[in-house]
């Protein structure tokens, strides 16, 4: 018989780095859930990552074990490591902070693909594009799909 499902909590962490200080801490207490157990797991299964800013949603049950999904970093920190860029531009729209490639935003959008809801590394590429616009960050070059 399946588990009964409580809830979902979805916390930014970066790999190898969780302890049980906030956001992680308050997070997981409120809920019932073993704190030192989720961050043992949760650093074990993150050592290749380490440093890296990583989305995981913690689906908690009703008997308060619980279950985590470890997704890609996010698309908006790719491209600041890409792009050695501190944070992206307070105006996006006027001040532009860096260039990158499409060969760079296919990279990106390859590496995202399974978390992000499109079927087309093409439309993938487009989201990725998007992001770097709204960072300030310019993409050389005409898009190379169809």
């Amino acid at each position: 018989m399946a588990k009964e499902v409580a809830g979902f909590i979805k916390l930014q962490i970066k790999g190898g780095a969780a302890n049980p200080s906030p956001p992680v801490g308050p997070a997981l207490g409120s809920k019932g859930i073993n704190i030192m157990d989720f961050c043992k797991q949760f650093n074990a299964r993150t050592q290749d990552k380490a440093g890296k800013v990583l989305p995981v949603v913690i689906t908690y049950y009703a008997d308060k074990s619980f279950d985590f999904v470890v997704k890609t970093p996010p698309v908006a920190v790719q491209l600041l490591e890409v792009t050695k860029q501190k944070s992206g531009s307070a105006e996006p729209n006027r001040k532009k902070v860096a260039e990158i490639t499409w060969e760079q935003v296919k990279a990106i959008a390859e590496d995202k693909m399974t978390d992000l809801n499109c079927f087309t590394v093409e439309s993938a590429m487009k989201m990725v594009a998007g992001t770097a616009r709204s960072m300030g960050i310019n993409v050389k070059g005409d898009f190379p799909g169809k």
